[in-house]
């Protein structure tokens, strides 16, 4: 099964959803399409709240591909590969209407950016969250801004810090990363559609306007996250982190 990223629009609910075969993992092509989806439905006056999911009954999201990470030789080449979370949380945060993230697996790096960017967000027992990104040198500098301000920088810092283990989703819950956690896929969806459905039919404005304050304090993001991405460009050239990937390679 190929990889893609789809949208359709039903009874003013737009549904975004994406699959990739190594985990839902998303090389840079993907999040490009991830974030033009986002922005498109963001202007579709037929689309009053956008649903955001991944396909599969494993991962929700491994973060970005881990065979792209290992290509990378020059700065130029990583900062336009760690662009494209950040591409993709501006879309979320600056589209004009309420975005539903459904987390139904594990959760992975940029996995827990989009879980944190989307402005409600439903998971399953099974949605552990990881940030891994220290464990191959690097760090979640990208999508940290946006992980920080969804739960806080003392768990931001915990995940941070400890990038080799998982947090279970009641931990996530706990720190407001999620907002409902359901046991099974078939409860958690049937909630969403109850919400979908009813913000479907609330005011467009109203909700806009919610949006804005939501995201207050944020406007400079797209100079920030790019930054970000220039770290992480710099860092994925040292030779420590290289060492890093080359080992986490040799092990998978």
């Amino acid at each position: 099964m190929e990889a893609y990223v789809k949208s359709n629009i039903e009874n003013g609910i737009g549904t975004i959803e994406f699959f990739h075969p190594q985990s839902n993992s998303m090389p840079g092509s993907q999040l490009r399409s991830l974030a033009e989806e986002i922005d498109n439905l963001g202007k579709d006056k037929e689309v009053n709240v956008i649903v955001l999911k991944s396909f599969g009954e494993k991962a929700f999201c491994a973060g970005a591909s881990f065979d792209e990470l290992i290509s990378i030789k020059d700065f130029e080449t990583g900062k336009a590969f760690f662009s494209g979370f950040s591409n993709v949380i501006n879309a979320m945060r600056k589209s004009p209407k309420l975005i539903i993230a459904r987390i139904h697996g594990k959760a992975v790096g940029g996995g827990v950016g989009i879980a944190c960017a989307a402005d409600y967000t439903f998971a399953t027992e099974n949605a552990a969250v990881k940030l891994s990104e220290l464990a191959v040198g690097i760090g979640p500098f990208v999508i940290g801004p946006v992980v920080e301000k969804k739960i806080g920088t003392a768990a931001f810092a915990q995940l941070a810090i400890n990038a080799t283990e998982f947090y279970s989703a009641e931990w996530a819950r706990e720190k407001n990363m999620f907002q409902d956690v359901y046991e099974t896929t078939e409860e958690m969806d049937a909630e969403i559609e109850i919400l979908a459905n009813k913000l479907a039919k609330s005011n467009p404005q109203a909700m806009f306007q919610l949006k804005e304050i939501f995201w207050k304090g944020t406007e400079h993001w797209d100079q920030l996250l790019t930054e970000r991405a220039a770290v992480s460009g710099q860092l994925v050239l040292s030779a420590f982190t290289v060492n890093a990937i080359n080992q986490f390679k040799s092990k998978s």
